[in-house]
């Protein structure tokens, strides 16, 4: 079975409140699992909070292992359900902006934010695990963070590797594209995020923190995205806390790719002029 319901929850995080937001962000996932959703994405950083303060972000940093972790994995199993969703992970005196994804059997995939954002490194240490992709019984799954998506490598060797979707736990900001809206009404990120979902073949499934926090105005907008480039669900709005779901059919990234009997994506790639590398593996 490769339908499934996905959901995206976008929430207004408090700053360097770990206990407060796992609550917050537990009973949400609850809800949209009670609702149908099988997949569930939630925020960057969602339970210390976006926040630039390296103080804070070490009082509310956990191990991967930690009560985040226990508390997604005893909703997971409750269930039969998956969670992708961004922390604050501690490892000795690092701090890692990081992502896992957990399922009834408990973790699943592990995530380190590859490309750092402005002021992030001064914090965070950049990610480690390379861009895996998993298998779940209905599709795979890649994960990445925020930023990651303004290199387009990402997403591309995310889809390479056989991803059927992709969850991005992300905190939108504004204030360094130029026209902060296209004629559509999307955000830069979100637009650029239905491109890259319909060139390489992908669903991406987007969910921001919204409003504000501290110094950080957030900018929503999250949403989910088929592998068309089409929007299936949101954008939400820059305040707006609310889950956004869709019921969506994984094989049809597979069928994305052939677009006619001589339009084949993935078949038409050079792959004797360019490669993209990961891991020294040439996808």
């Amino acid at each position: 079975m490769t339908r499934i319901g996905v959901a995206a929850i976008q929430v207004t995080v408090p700053l360097y409140e770990p206990e407060t937001s796992r609550r917050r962000i537990a009973r949400a996932i609850d809800a949209a699992a009670r609702e149908g959703a099988r997949l569930i994405v939630v925020p960057e950083l969602a339970i210390s909070g976006y926040g630039l303060q390296a103080d804070g972000l070490a009082a509310s940093a956990e191990p991967l292992i930690g009560p985040t972790f226990e508390s997604w994995a005893a909703l997971a199993a409750a269930h039969g359900g998956y969670i992708a969703g961004g922390f604050c992970e501690r490892e000795g005196d690092r701090l890692y902006n990081s992502a896992m994804l957990v399922g009834p059997q408990g973790l699943i995939g592990h995530y380190r934010k590859l490309h750092l954002f402005d002021a992030e490194k001064h914090i965070f240490t950049p990610g480690d695990k390379g861009l895996p992709v998993h298998e779940l019984p209905f599709g795979r799954i890649g994960l990445c963070v925020c930023y990651d998506l303004r290199f387009v490598e990402v997403v591309r060797a995310l889809a390479l590797q056989g991803a059927d979707l992709i969850a991005v736990p992300t905190a939108w900001v504004g204030g360094f594209d130029s026209i902060p809206r296209d004629s559509g009404g999307l955000i830069t990120q979100a637009r650029g995020a239905a491109v890259q979902a319909n060139l390489s073949q992908v669903f991406l499934a987007c969910a921001s923190q919204a409003g504000t926090a501290g110094v950080s105005r957030f900018l929503g907008s999250s949403l989910l995205v088929d592998p068309f480039g089409t929007v299936l669900a949101g954008p939400l709005g820059a305040d707006e806390e609310a889950t956004l779901r869709a019921e969506i059919d994984l094989a049809d990234a597979g069928r994305a790719r052939v677009r006619s009997a001589l339009i084949r994506p993935r078949e038409d790639r050079r792959t004797d002029v360019y490669g993209l590398a990961v891991g020294g593996h040439v996808l």
